[in-house]
């Protein structure tokens, strides 16, 4: 199955690519309102896929034991936009963000410590859309939980769109973000 981004790469015919100011006006406009899940990803609307409740209990979990840890110079935000240039506004499960008055602005890449995100029915479009867009902003690292395999794959070190170190822990490995090494967290406790 390709995505939209797969067939604009291969259409012939030109097709509008909506900024993050478009996508903001349409809100504003009524056409999209709160509980409408979509994300902007390089100019293109996905709808995200509904909140399960195995991945709503391990978000809600991982964000517990992330917020327990941290200094007051990090923020957790939980399913909340980053804005990522000046086409794309995805809305990851948690990002680690550094502490900041967000009330005019979202949080943009510079701002960005970690990015989680937990998959449980979008571990494709995760992998192969988000964590190269993140890569593309140069996000310094992602977590991926796949969660039917029950796995946490850490991407570190964006260069050229991609992540060039890549390592999945065991479930009983404490992992520690590279920019928040105060924060211990292993899967056999987020998944237990």
């Amino acid at each position: 199955m390709s995505t939209a981004l797969e067939v604009r790469e291969h259409a012939a015919l030109p097709y509008h690519r909506w900024s993050v100011d478009d996508y903001h006006q349409m809100a504003q406009a009524g056409l999209l309102d709160e509980t409408d899940r979509i994300e902007l990803i390089e100019g293109a609307l996905f709808d995200m896929a509904p909140i399960g409740s195995k991945h709503a209990f391990i978000v809600n979990r991982l964000s517990q034991k992330l917020a327990a840890t941290v200094g007051e110079s990090t923020l957790v935000s939980t399913q909340n936009p980053v804005r990522l240039g000046e086409y794309s506004e995805p809305q990851p499960d948690i990002a680690l963000v550094k502490a900041g008055n967000y009330m005019d602005t979202l949080p943009t890449a510079a701002s960005v410590l970690l990015i989680v995100e937990v998959s449980h029915t979008t571990l494709d479009y995760d992998r192969d859309v988000k964590l190269a867009l993140y890569a593309r902003h140069n996000i310094p690292e992602v977590w991926l939980l796949d969660v039917a395999a029950g796995e946490l794959t850490i991407y570190c070190e964006p260069a050229e769109g991609q992540y060039r170190l890549i390592r999945k822990p065991t479930k009983a490995e404490a992992v520690s973000p590279l920019l928040v090494p105060e924060v211990e967290v292993s899967l056999a406790q987020i998944l237990s």
